[in-house]
């Protein structure tokens, strides 16, 4: 009966673009330290709380929160494409642990999933992984947002309903942290896109245009064509700050606007990683053993790895 984060952000400038130096090295040593840390803890239900993208949870019928127990990768960015590992029994209970928690949660059985959860899980267990997980799509880029406080909310519930597994459970949170990648507004747009957002199953031609065309704008910020402008180091520093401190009630606080000003327009992923820790803070004060930031001036953004345990 015990519980473990880990959390990391799944920038798809990852092996896209070079920031230079020696950031991809320091990412790559940081996620053999969470690799470690997820052995030794040997979890036995492995939780993913992540975003999408507009790729597989759309307008269709978006809502704050999701359990999968059944799952495909939609394999944007190198992602695996098709069906994953899913531990559908522990879904189902964890779905109805957390709905009696008074957490109003939804439950796919056809969940379709983007980078948003895979690059996180396939970063820490490969692609083609094996290990079946529990995907819970936590709504960070579908307008309008529940308050901050919902998020805390929804991830102790999650933690209460772990505990009762009598199990290892691993919470795995995927998010960026300050950047800005071109995201649609409802409200702004153009009926064409509006229609994208409901509906969107994009050939590979499609979808390798798209990605081009986001890797591009990360590429002219690294060959010094156009300044970063969205990476916010003491924003960062801000939420990792309040991760590390264990008292979670903090975000309560935190305004959604306020939140996507200084942070870009996905910086609501790090909801994902709110979740996360306050899950675990279910099981009593926690120690983080991996703790690494990097602000990327070539990426415009910040990326960060953390794994965090109960003390003791």
């Amino acid at each position: 009966m015990s519980l473990a984060v880990v959390s990391l952000a799944h920038a798809p400038s990852y092996g896209y673009v070079d920031p230079g130096g020696t950031t991809v090295a320091e990412i790559d040593a940081a996620l053999v330290e969470a690799r470690a840390f997820i052995a030794e803890f040997d979890p036995e239900v492995v939780v993913v709380f992540g975003p999408d993208h507009f790729n597989g949870m759309l307008y269709d019928n978006i809502s704050p929160w999701t359990v999968g127990a059944n799952a495909e990768g939609v394999g944007d960015w190198g992602t695996w494409k098709g069906p994953i590992p899913v531990d559908s029994d522990a879904a189902r209970l964890l779905h109805k642990l957390v709905l009696a928690e008074g957490i109003d949660i939804g439950r796919s059985e056809r969940m379709r999933v983007d980078h948003g959860v895979m690059r996180a899980v396939e970063f820490l267990y490969g692609h083609g992984f094996t290990q079946p997980i529990v995907p819970v799509f936590v709504n960070a880029l579908g307008h309008p947002l529940t308050p901050m406080r919902r998020v805390r909310e929804m991830g102790e519930a999650f933690g209460r309903a772990a505990l009762s597994l009598d199990k290892r459970v691993l919470f795995i949170g995927s998010g960026g942290i300050s950047h800005n990648p071109p995201i649609p507004r409802w409200e702004t747009a153009s009926p064409e896109v509006r229609e994208r957002l409901i509906s969107y199953n994009p050939t590979a031609a499609d979808r390798k245009e798209r990605e081009d065309h986001i890797t591009d704008a990360i590429q002219a910020v690294a060959d010094g064509k156009v300044p970063p402008t969205h990476l916010n180091v003491p924003w960062d520093d801000l939420v990792l700050d309040t991760l590390r401190s264990g008292n979670l009630t903090a975000v309560d606080a935190w305004d959604n606007e306020q939140f996507l000003q200084e942070g870009g327009s996905a910086a609501h992923e790090m909801r994902s990683w709110i979740a996360a820790f306050a899950a675990l803070s279910m099981a009593g004060p926690y120690e983080l053993p991996t703790d690494h930031y990097w602000g990327v001036e070539n990426w415009d953004g910040g990326f960060a790895v953390q794994t965090a345990r109960t003390k003791g």
